[in-house]
Protein backbone atom coordinates (compact mmCIF):
# COMPACT_ATOMS: atom_id res chain seq x y z
CA UNK A 1 0.00 0.00 0.00
CA UNK A 2 1.31 3.46 -0.85
CA UNK A 3 0.08 7.04 -0.52
CA UNK A 4 -0.66 8.86 -3.78
CA UNK A 5 1.81 11.63 -4.56
CA UNK A 6 0.86 15.10 -5.73
CA UNK A 7 1.62 14.08 -9.32
CA UNK A 8 -0.56 10.96 -9.06
CA UNK A 9 -3.32 13.05 -7.47
CA UNK A 10 -3.14 15.63 -10.27
CA UNK A 11 -3.55 12.86 -12.88
CA UNK A 12 -6.42 11.22 -10.94
CA UNK A 13 -8.19 14.59 -10.61
CA UNK A 14 -8.02 14.99 -14.41
CA UNK A 15 -9.39 11.47 -15.08
CA UNK A 16 -12.97 10.60 -16.06
CA UNK A 17 -14.62 10.48 -13.64
CA UNK A 18 -12.28 12.65 -11.60
CA UNK A 19 -11.09 11.28 -8.27
CA UNK A 20 -12.68 14.37 -6.69
CA UNK A 21 -15.11 16.74 -8.41
CA UNK A 22 -15.18 20.55 -7.96
CA UNK A 23 -11.54 20.99 -6.86
CA UNK A 24 -9.55 24.22 -7.17
CA UNK A 25 -6.11 22.69 -7.81
CA UNK A 26 -4.19 25.84 -6.92
CA UNK A 27 -5.90 26.04 -3.52
CA UNK A 28 -6.76 22.46 -2.55
CA UNK A 29 -4.07 20.16 -3.98
CA UNK A 30 -1.50 19.48 -1.25
CA UNK A 31 1.74 17.43 -1.29
CA UNK A 32 0.02 14.41 0.28
CA UNK A 33 -3.69 14.90 -0.30
CA UNK A 34 -6.53 17.22 -1.24
CA UNK A 35 -8.27 19.69 1.05
CA UNK A 36 -12.03 19.30 1.46
CA UNK A 37 -14.34 22.27 2.00
CA UNK A 38 -17.39 22.45 4.24
CA UNK A 39 -20.73 22.93 2.49
CA UNK A 40 -23.32 22.20 5.18
CA UNK A 41 -23.48 22.01 8.97
CA UNK A 42 -26.16 20.10 10.87
CA UNK A 43 -26.78 19.65 14.58
CA UNK A 44 -27.84 16.32 16.05
CA UNK A 45 -31.37 16.31 17.45
CA UNK A 46 -31.93 12.73 18.63
CA UNK A 47 -30.03 9.70 19.81
CA UNK A 48 -28.72 7.27 17.21
CA UNK A 49 -28.94 3.49 17.26
CA UNK A 50 -26.51 0.72 16.29
CA UNK A 51 -27.37 -2.94 16.89
CA UNK A 52 -25.46 -6.11 16.18
CA UNK A 53 -27.37 -6.78 12.94
CA UNK A 54 -26.84 -4.55 9.88
CA UNK A 55 -30.58 -3.84 9.72
CA UNK A 56 -30.55 -2.43 13.27
CA UNK A 57 -28.97 0.98 12.83
CA UNK A 58 -30.34 4.45 12.63
CA UNK A 59 -28.25 7.62 12.54
CA UNK A 60 -29.27 10.46 14.85
CA UNK A 61 -31.78 12.91 13.40
CA UNK A 62 -30.38 16.27 12.31
CA UNK A 63 -31.40 19.83 11.64
CA UNK A 64 -29.70 22.42 9.49
CA UNK A 65 -27.60 25.09 11.20
CA UNK A 66 -28.30 28.30 9.33
CA UNK A 67 -25.34 30.40 8.21
CA UNK A 68 -25.53 34.19 8.27
CA UNK A 69 -25.76 36.26 5.07
CA UNK A 70 -21.98 36.01 4.58
CA UNK A 71 -21.95 32.22 4.98
CA UNK A 72 -20.65 32.10 8.57
CA UNK A 73 -21.81 29.62 11.19
CA UNK A 74 -21.42 30.46 14.89
CA UNK A 75 -20.97 27.06 16.48
CA UNK A 76 -21.27 26.45 20.20
CA UNK A 77 -19.46 23.66 21.98
CA UNK A 78 -20.83 20.33 20.79
CA UNK A 79 -21.06 17.83 17.96
CA UNK A 80 -22.12 18.65 14.39
CA UNK A 81 -22.31 16.68 11.16
CA UNK A 82 -20.69 18.46 8.23
CA UNK A 83 -21.07 17.68 4.55
CA UNK A 84 -18.14 18.28 2.24
CA UNK A 85 -18.59 20.30 -0.96
CA UNK A 86 -16.56 17.94 -3.13
CA UNK A 87 -17.82 14.66 -4.55
CA UNK A 88 -15.29 11.84 -4.16
CA UNK A 89 -15.18 8.98 -6.71
CA UNK A 90 -12.93 6.19 -5.45
CA UNK A 91 -11.91 3.51 -7.93
CA UNK A 92 -11.66 -0.06 -6.66
CA UNK A 93 -7.89 0.15 -6.20
CA UNK A 94 -7.89 3.20 -3.86
CA UNK A 95 -9.12 3.86 -0.32
CA UNK A 96 -8.81 7.07 1.66
CA UNK A 97 -8.58 8.56 5.13
CA UNK A 98 -9.35 12.15 6.01
CA UNK A 99 -7.96 14.22 8.84
CA UNK A 100 -8.75 17.71 10.15
CA UNK A 101 -6.61 20.62 9.05
CA UNK A 102 -4.29 21.78 11.81
CA UNK A 103 -5.93 25.24 11.83
CA UNK A 104 -8.99 23.62 13.42
CA UNK A 105 -6.99 21.66 15.97
CA UNK A 106 -5.17 24.82 17.08
CA UNK A 107 -8.57 26.27 18.02
CA UNK A 108 -9.98 23.26 19.85
CA UNK A 109 -12.00 21.87 16.94
CA UNK A 110 -11.65 18.45 15.32
CA UNK A 111 -13.17 16.37 12.56
CA UNK A 112 -13.71 12.65 12.97
CA UNK A 113 -14.07 10.46 9.92
CA UNK A 114 -14.46 6.82 8.99
CA UNK A 115 -12.59 4.92 6.27
CA UNK A 116 -13.47 5.93 2.70
CA UNK A 117 -13.76 2.47 1.11
CA UNK A 118 -12.61 1.56 -2.39
CA UNK A 119 -15.51 2.03 -4.81
CA UNK A 120 -17.27 4.71 -2.71
CA UNK A 121 -18.76 7.68 -4.51
CA UNK A 122 -20.52 10.64 -2.91
CA UNK A 123 -20.20 13.84 -0.96
CA UNK A 124 -18.96 12.51 2.34
CA UNK A 125 -19.71 13.67 5.84
CA UNK A 126 -17.65 14.11 8.97
CA UNK A 127 -18.28 14.70 12.65
CA UNK A 128 -17.16 18.19 13.63
CA UNK A 129 -16.46 18.43 17.36
CA UNK A 130 -16.23 21.92 18.82
CA UNK A 131 -14.33 21.34 22.06
CA UNK A 132 -13.46 24.98 22.65
CA UNK A 133 -15.74 26.30 25.41
CA UNK A 134 -15.81 29.66 23.60
CA UNK A 135 -17.17 28.09 20.40
CA UNK A 136 -15.94 28.49 16.83
CA UNK A 137 -16.82 30.51 13.72
CA UNK A 138 -16.71 28.65 10.43
CA UNK A 139 -17.48 29.90 6.93
CA UNK A 140 -19.08 27.88 4.13
CA UNK A 141 -16.36 26.87 1.67
CA UNK A 142 -13.56 26.85 4.28
CA UNK A 143 -11.01 24.07 3.85
CA UNK A 144 -11.51 21.92 6.94
CA UNK A 145 -10.06 18.47 6.19
CA UNK A 146 -7.44 16.82 4.04
CA UNK A 147 -8.21 13.52 2.32
CA UNK A 148 -5.25 11.20 1.69
CA UNK A 149 -5.47 8.33 -0.81
CA UNK A 150 -3.88 4.91 -0.47
CA UNK A 151 -3.33 2.52 -3.37
CA UNK A 152 -4.33 -1.02 -2.42
CA UNK A 153 -1.94 -3.91 -3.03
CA UNK A 154 -4.64 -5.28 -5.38
CA UNK A 155 -7.97 -3.91 -6.57
CA UNK A 156 -10.92 -5.14 -4.56
CA UNK A 157 -13.25 -7.44 -6.52
CA UNK A 158 -16.30 -5.44 -5.53
CA UNK A 159 -16.20 -1.83 -4.37
CA UNK A 160 -18.30 -0.26 -1.63
CA UNK A 161 -22.04 -0.54 -2.26
CA UNK A 162 -23.30 0.13 1.25
CA UNK A 163 -25.98 2.41 2.60
CA UNK A 164 -23.99 5.62 2.05
CA UNK A 165 -22.90 4.99 -1.54
CA UNK A 166 -23.94 8.03 -3.58
CA UNK A 167 -24.77 10.10 -0.47
CA UNK A 168 -25.40 13.83 -0.88
CA UNK A 169 -24.72 13.53 -4.62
Amino acid sequence: MSVLSREELRAALAATPPLIEDVDLALQLQPNGVDLRVERVQRLTSPGLLGAADAVREPAAREEVQADKDGWWDLHRGAYVITYREKVNLPVDLMALSRPRSSLLRSGVSIHSAVWDAGYSGRGEGLLSVLNSRGYRLQRGARVAQIVFFRLSAATAEGYRGRYHGENA
